[in-house]
Formats: C-alpha cells, sequence, structure tokens
C-alpha cells in the first residue's frame, strides 16, 4: 500500500527479518543479546577505570573514553530496538523514529572515525616528535577535538534525514537490516533520490574517507621514523605502542567496509548476509575496542582486576 511522509497516517517501515528462520528469532537474540551486555559493562568499565585511575587522565585514554562512550551510544540506539523485534516481534518503525535512529547511527560512525584519526595523530606526535607532544596534545586540545568531532559528525550527516523527509515512500516497506541506515531507506522512496545520494556518497568520503587516508598516511611516517632507528629491538618497541590502535582501526573500517560492499554490490546476497554484516558493524567495534586497550594497556588490566577483586569479597 502506498504512503507518504504527508500522509495523514504516520509512515513506517519494516524491520528486516531472516526469511524461513522468524521462529528461531528469539534464540538468535540470545548471542546479539549477550554482545550488547559485554561491550555496555565492558565500555562502561573503561570510562570508571580511566576516571577513577588519576594516573590515566591524559589525551590517549581521554580518546579511548569518547570511543567507549561513542560504542556504547551506537549499540544503544540499536540494539535494544533490534531485540524487541526478535523477542517480542516489533517489526515496525515509525518514519521520525526511523529518521533519528539512522541520523545517529551515521553521526556516531563519523565521530568515531574522527577520533580514531586524533588518535592516530596522537600516535604520530608521539612517536616522531615526542618533545612536543605534552605541548600539542593537553587536556584542553583534546576536549576540543572531542567537541570538533560531535560538531563534524552532525553537520555533515543532519542533512541526511532532512533529505528523506519531503521524499514519497511506496511500494515496499521492508528495510533490509534490522535498524535504519541511509542507503536503505533511500532505496524505498519512489522519487529522484539523486540529491540524497550525491550527498550521502560526498558526506562518507569527506569524513570516513579523508579519515582512513590521513590514518593511512599518518602511519607511513610513523613506519618511515621506526625505520630509522637502528636496533631491531627499539623498532618493535617503538611501533607495539602503535598496535592496540591500529587494531581498534581495523574493528571500525573493516565492518563499515563490508557492509558498504554489501549495500553496493549484495543485492542478490541472502537476506541474512545483509542482517548478520549490519549487526557486526554495530557490535563488533563496540565489543572489540574495550578488549584490545584493556589487553594492551596495564594499568587499566590492574585497575580492573581489582575492581572484580573488591566484588568478589
Amino acid at each position: 500500500m502506498p504512503f507518504s511522509n504527508s500522509s495523514e497516517l504516520s509512515p513506517s517501515f519494516i524491520l528486516a527479518s531472516i526469511p524461513g528462520l522468524e521462529a528461531a528469532q528469539s534464540w538468535m537474540a540470545i548471542p546479539l543479546c549477550s554482545a550488547y551486555v559485554l561491550a555496555v559493562l565492558a565500555n562502561g568499565a573503561v570510562l570508571l577505570v580511566v576516571r577513577a585511575e588519576p594516573g590515566l587522565h591524559a589525551p590517549m585514554y581521554f580518546f579511548l573514553c569518547m570511543l567507549a562512550a561513542i560504542d556504547l551510544a551506537l549499540a544503544t540506539a540499536t540494539v535494544p530496538r533490534i531485540l524487541c523485534f526478535y523477542w517480542f516481534g516489533s517489526r515496525e518503525i515509525s518514519f521520525a523514529a526511523c529518521l533519528l535512529q539512522m541520523f545517529l547511527i551515521h553521526t556516531l560512525s563519523a565521530v568515531e572515525s574522527t577520533v580514531l584519526l586524533a588518535m592516530a595523530v596522537d600516535r604520530y606526535v608521539a612517536i616522531c616528535h615526542p618533545l612536543r607532544h605534552a605541548a600539542v596534545l593537553t587536556n584542553g586540545a583534546t576536549a576540543k577535538v572531542g567537541l570538533l568531532a560531535l560538531a563534524r559528525g552532525v553537520l555533515f550527516f543532519l542533512p541526511l534525514p532532512l533529505l528523506l523527509l519531503p521524499l514519497p515512500f511506496c511500494g515496499s516497506r521492508v528495510l533490509s537490516h534490522s535498524f535504519c541506515l541511509h542507503q536503505d531507506v533511500m532505496n524505498l522512496a519512489c522519487a529522484n533520490t539523486t540529491p540524497s545520494v550525491v550527498y550521502g556518497l560526498t558526506a562518507i568520503l569527506l569524513v570516513m574517507g579523508l579519515d582512513a587516508v590521513l590514518i593511512c598516511l599518518s602511519y607511513l611516517l610513523i613506519l618511515r621514523a621506526v625505520l630509522r632507528l637502528a636496533a631491531w629491538r627499539e623498532r618493535l618497541k617503538v611501533f607495539s605502542t602503535c598496535i592496540a590502535h591500529i587494531c581498534v582501526v581495523l574493528a571500525f573500517y573493516v565492518p563499515l567496509i563490508g557492509l558498504s560492499v554489501v549495500h553496493r554490490f549484495g543485492k542478490d546476497l541472502a537476506p541474512l548476509v545483509h542482517i548478520v554484516m549490519g549487526n557486526i558493524y554495530i557490535l563488533v567495534p563496540a565489543v572489540l575496542n574495550p578488549i584490545i586497550y584493556g589487553v594492551r594497556t596495564k594499568q587499566i588490566q590492574r585497575r580492573i582486576l581489582s575492581l572484580i577483586h573488591v566484588a568478589d569479597r
């Protein structure tokens, strides 16, 4: 039944289910819920540990707190709604709620990309210009970077829902994911979507694309500086300080690229592929980021272990 956002009835979309596995969705929600709980606990622990440990009040750990807060917000904006669908059969999502969720997903992803770039710059300055590191990356500068990252995400991705607002929607209302993404919603419009396509692609390239290029450039400069060191042991020791950040960058960009490829070239793929890739994109960074930094940072390890020991008493 055709519908439009200008009609008297509030338009809505239908979240994607897995054909033939609808009856098993309540069971499939269990690992999804477990991953979400793990993400909340792990990222919450990082925030508490950094706040409670004065020795961690440094730019790198403040950036880590930003990542934890972003991952918590991104997972909370999507996973509870997916669980309501899987457990209670609530597949319908209103037009306004869908646009809000879409805006949050894209904006928070842009903010995370900017923070990852800032962390790469932090590593570059610490390794290539160690004497200037404390003067350049102060706590105040770190806070300004966080505000700039948020403003950048909002300014670039606020137009996405605004471009969709005047469009009529007709035909199928079924999304290809269990949450709302710009390209997914845009494909359901029965009008010219060229402005939305062009702006969406431009925003992605100017934010995530540019950030990825600059991160690669920063690591090329870091690698050049590391290779100038005489001893291999010293080279490995210096470069090992970047391992955690490289893993976090891969945990963010690999699912992002995978999801983009599925949207662009995977129209004939099974619906399960779209749903799984979407869930990986939402949850993998949120689960892996605190684990990666927890393993690589002894101060975080010790503080978390002490908290667990106190809780067991």
